[in-house]
């Protein structure tokens, strides 16, 4: 999601152990035993964990990296140069190819700075260093063009999205000033003191930079990737509400949005499924309205309490209330389905409310949606939890001397798969279908998993 101010000016994340094949009959007869002992219990299943070999960190032992498309990504930084290395993962894991970005540095002491965002879109791969985004071949690492601006990707990796601003002039902000006040940000990271006087949303080949179309909209506007596998998307202005062909550009379906209660749409986000579009003056948000992402038909609104003491985080889900009384809504009406308990945040992931403690952020279980029941217990398991939306859900906690241990909870399954351990230390970690990837002092271990 693109999100900017829509109330001003209505207008705008060792050894290696020893190979899998001395465990693999020994672990097979010992998980048959354990069904046998468990009886009625959900079966556990043997699970394939296998080490694959390490790559190094260029950047040293706390260089960035990503596990994305079946291949993990590194960046080194070298003043102004990033240079990002992609691994191929399969065993023993090399590298493929490396690619160069000079960026445009703000402040001549801003020299460590290496933060890399990888997504992979069909046979490109874009990497977003700040608000730049280089779109780089997959296969060759060669640059095939650079943007000033984030790229957003839509569905079927073939066009993205990209947004350009007009600002009054004399209104960009004196950052040596220190002057307080609300500021609003270009698309290319530039703060000015005023909100935008119009937004050119742009839809981009991503093979090419060629633009394929533009929509317009005064002032500034919240840009959301369309649920499903179309390529859509979803455009919040200060009046309207807009599902947009992103292969043409059409304005497919449109709904207005007038005030309510005098005050106008102040932004929105995809929620389960819907477009929860938030009322408000001041950053205070006093009414919000939930539409179809399909129709962009309205389908119900709630009051929002005006001041709330202790507020909860919910990601990916309707709530309502503070922390010690915290409601999780049916999105279909917007009315209370069950009441969590004291002290958490909550978020949305594949099927599952994920329960947090709100005061560790350790996760506590995995709760139905529909009606909060406990369906897998995370007790010994409160580390963080791994994998992206879609993808397996792979559980971590920590052993002696900086070891770890793995699990993984498969789609409907309702029950925590064992995998394996590290047999050694490790600190961040990450996950996809198939991997495992864990920073060490050495560089980066790499295991597969497969259920």
């Amino acid at each position: 999601m693109i999100e900017l101010d829509l109330t001003a000016q209505p207008d705008p994340t060792l050894t290696a152990p020893p190979p899998a094949h001395r465990y693999r009959v020994p672990g097979l007869v010992l998980a048959a035993l354990l069904v046998l002992a468990i009886g009625g219990a959900a079966p556990v299943h043997p699970v394939l964990w296998r080490y694959l070999g390490a790559v190094p960190a260029p950047g040293g032992p706390e260089t960035p990296f990503q596990l994305t498309g079946g291949r993990v990504y590194t960046v080194a930084v070298h003043g102004s140069e990033r240079v990002t290395t992609a691994w191929s993962i399969a065993e023993p894991p090399r590298e493929l190819w490396r690619n160069q970005l000079r960026v445009t540095l703000a402040d001549p002491d801003d020299m460590g700075w290496g933060g890399l965002e990888a997504q992979q879109a069909a046979d490109v791969v874009l990497f977003s260093y700040r608000n730049v985004t280089s779109v780089v071949d997959a296969g060759s690492g060669r640059t095939r063009w650079t943007s000033p601006a984030t790229i957003t990707p839509l569905p079927g990796g073939r066009a993205g999205v990209v947004q350009q601003h007009e600002f009054r002039p004399g209104t960009v902000y004196d950052q040596a000033s220190g002057e307080p006040g609300q500021l609003f940000f270009s698309a290319t990271g530039v703060p000015h003191t005023e909100p935008p006087l119009r937004t050119d949303v742009r839809g981009v080949d991503l093979g090419t930079g060629r633009t394929l179309w533009t929509v317009s909209a005064r002032g500034a506007v919240s840009v959301t990737v369309a649920p499903g596998d179309e390529p859509a998307l979803l455009m919040l202005s200060s009046d309207r509400l807009q599902r947009i062909d992103g292969t043409t550009g059409a304005v497919v379906r449109a709904t207005p949005l007038p005030p309510v209660n005098g005050a106008g749409p102040s932004g929105g986000a995809l929620v389960d499924g819907l477009m929860a579009v938030a009322y408000g003056r001041d950053g205070i948000v006093t009414e919000e309205v939930a539409y179809s992402a399909d129709t962009v038909e309205r389908r119900w609104s709630r009051p929002v309490p005006a001041t709330m003491v202790d507020p909860a985080s919910c990601t990916g889900l309707f709530c309502s209330g503070e922390r010690r009384k915290l409601d999780v809504l049916d999105p279909r009406t917007g009315q209370a389905r069950w009441r969590a308990p004291d002290d958490v945040d909550l978020s949305k992931q594949d099927g599952y409310v994920i329960e947090w403690n709100s005061e560790s952020g350790l996760p506590m279980r995995l709760a139905d949606p529909a009606t909060g029941a406990t369906r897998v217990d995370l007790t010994g398991w409160q580390n963080e939890v791994l994998g992206r939306p879609g993808q397996p859900m792979v559980l971590r906690r920590g052993l002696d001397a900086g070891a770890s241990t793995f699990g993984v909870v498969l789609p409907r399954s309702d029950v925590i798969q064992p995998l394996g351990e590290t047999g050694g230390p490790v600190s961040d970690c990450a996950s996809d279908e198939q991997h495992v990837v864990c920073r060490t002092d050495g560089g980066l271990r790499i295991w597969a998993y497969r259920a």
